[in-house]
């Protein structure tokens, strides 16, 4: 490929093994050259050291062998000469089914350019090209990614499923790539052509339930940040969807996203009720597209530029991640795809969450957004007690300040969080080339300007401490009610304080959280809950069976082959706080004001 400083030809090794080849050439190599492979891809906000699947890396100019030194866990200095390209081979093993790295077999075919094309040192800024070879001799598969195409050079010696320019090292980071036989189809809003794939679907699938639904979101969020008539920040987009057996999650880029979702929850031919796993499909897609204005062009000023050889810490995800959650579900109300009562229930799940949480007591959004990397991303049997998401609190931070700034008062001016992203969006020139990013002042600075009033109380309480957030007020004066669930009737491991797992058979324990009754009984994440009393237990939900009215009972269980026998105090119902919540509108002028923009 001409004209291009860096150039990638990716092709199948072998299937079968699930191992990639590159073959890397740098048009003007420096007399000690070093590459590296990213150790993070962004969106994803934790070390994955993707170079741990590179293997068999070699150098060579012309027929002469260079010298190739690993310095680090990611990076490879080559010995070469000046004046003559450097070609750089490797593979890569590609097994992982997600969208965050890459995946290889003889069905179908998906990466991430991060985890498969080395960065070159010093010319990351400059033109790099990328072409597609031959994935399996015995198929033609299609091709999905925003990258436009180029002509397929004439002469090639090799069978091409297409060839890409990128502007630099970053465009082509944020580029995936889906290879295989899937189902494909398109709409257009404002003269965007937005395409859909979909990998892994069953017979029963409606495609065009989909386009129609996803046409609809894109509608809407055109609408908010560029008013009825603006055009978006990017000529094309496409959406890729991984249907599989089980899963859920969504990465966002530049003019895409990468999705993955159980086949079950795809919408079906002839079945017109929405059903929820469908709903969450909706509010996923939802989710990424609002991505491509908050976090990918209006993003924090500590990812200009990224650097993909470290963490990148910023205290600002409940911004960037937790508004974009809030949005995901409100602008689907606005789609018209739920109503009221639907949007209720998804933010009564929300507060739950985050009120059912120990945690919330201990990190605020903001100490959560730093330790993303190590705690958020790592999760094990203690994450409920010591953290907070800044995906569901920030949602609900977001709620705090849009239903603050609608209500006004105090000599506050009314407005809305809608006017305050725009105003961001604007004043950061973010949909200009200049990829500007953000700072908390400049947040409080919109608040500032819109309202007419100082919010740094509020940011201090509702983002930088653990204090809970003014729901019940801020709710009842937009016209919802909040009250709590009578104890008795929620989940038995909720009235413990536990988390549990009965799909084996067996009755383990996941967690144990704070203050809980379980932990004051000495509950341990791992024991096999055997028995209570004299009785033999498989579900927990048994309990009210088993001990009737009973005050206490005796619970016996496994830990580290040893029986232990465990006094435990039952919940009563008129005792118990209760942690769950129920929405209800008591005024639909007032929430219709709201939801509906």
């Amino acid at each position: 490929m001409k004209d291009v400083a860096v150039h990638y030809h990716i092709e199948a090794a072998n299937v079968h093994a699930h191992l990639w080849r590159i073959t890397l050439t740098v048009a003007k190599p420096a007399r000690l050259q070093t590459v590296s492979l990213p150790v993070w891809i962004p969106g994803s906000y934790m070390v994955r050291e993707f170079s741990k699947h590179v293997q068999n890396l070699k150098a060579e100019q012309g027929s002469k062998v260079c010298a190739a030194e690993q310095l680090d866990k990611c990076t490879w200095r080559i010995k070469s000469s000046a004046g003559e390209p450097l070609q750089i081979s490797y593979e890569v093993y590609a097994f992982d089914n997600s969208v965050r790295t890459a995946w290889l077999d003889a069905q179908r075919a998906f990466f991430n350019p991060t985890s498969l094309c080395l960065r070159v040192e010093s010319q990351e800024k400059k033109a790099h090209g990328l072409t597609l070879g031959t994935i399996n001799s015995g198929a033609s598969p299609a091709v999905s990614t925003p990258a436009i195409p180029l002509k397929r050079p004439r002469n090639s010696s090799k069978k091409l499923l297409g060839a890409y320019s990128f502007e630099d090292y970053d465009e082509l980071a944020d580029t995936p790539f889906e290879i295989g036989n899937f189902w494909r189809g398109s709409f257009t809003v404002r003269g965007v052509v937005h395409e859909f794939v979909v990998s892994g679907a069953s017979a029963s699938f409606d495609g065009e339930r989909l386009l129609a639904d996803t046409k609809k979101i894109v509608e809407t969020e055109l609408e908010f940040w560029h008013g009825k008539e603006g055009k978006p920040p990017f000529e094309r987009y496409v959406f890729m969807l991984n249907a599989v057996d089980e899963g859920y999650g969504g990465l966002e880029h530049r003019n895409s996203t990468a999705l993955i979702c159980s086949r079950r929850d795809l919408p079906r031919i002839a079945s017109p009720k929405q059903s929820e796993g469908y709903t969450t499909l909706l509010g996923l897609i939802s989710h990424e597209y609002f991505h491509t204005w908050n976090v990918k062009r209006l993003k924090p000023k500590e990812f200009v530029p990224y650097d993909y050889t470290q963490e990148n810490y910023t205290q600002m995800l409940w911004f960037f991640e937790g508004f974009t959650s809030y949005y995901d579900d409100l602008l689907l109300r606005r789609a018209g795809l739920i109503d009221h009562a639907q949007y209720l229930r998804l933010l009564a799940k929300a507060i739950n969450q985050v009120q059912q949480t120990p945690g919330r007591l201990v990190q605020s959004v903001a100490q959560a957004s730093m330790d993303a990397w190590v705690k958020y991303y790592r999760q094990d049997e203690n994450t409920p007690n010591a953290t907070v998401s800044y995906y569901t609190k920030g949602s609900l931070v977001a709620l705090c300040f849009d239903l603050s700034l609608r209500q006004g008062g105090q000599g506050a001016k009314k407005t809305s969080l809608d006017a305050v992203m725009r105003l961001l969006w604007k004043q950061s020139k973010a949909g200009q080339k200049s990829k500007g990013g953000i700072l908390e002042a400049d947040f409080a600075d919109a608040l500032h300007q819109l309202s007419g009033r100082s919010y740094e109380k509020e940011i201090a309480a509702w983002v930088h401490s653990t204090a809970d957030l003014p729901l019940q007020e801020l709710l009842t004066a937009h016209g919802v009610s909040i009250t709590p669930e009578p104890g008795a009737s929620l989940p038995m491991a909720q009235r413990l304080g536990l988390r549990v797992s009965e799909s084996t058979g067996a009755l383990l324990i996941k967690t144990v959280l704070t203050g809980g009754l379980a932990q004051q009984a000495g509950f341990a994440a791992g024991d096999e809950w055997l028995a209570v009393d004299d009785w033999r237990i498989h579900k927990l939900e048994d309990m009210n069976l088993l001990c009737g009215n009973a005050a206490k009972t005796m619970a016996t269980v496994s830990r580290d082959k040893r029986l232990l026998r465990l006094p435990l105090t039952l919940p009563s119902a008129t005792q118990e706080p209760s942690s769950s919540f129920m929405l209800r509108s008591t005024k639909d002028e007032l929430l219709s004001a709201w939801l509906l923009g």
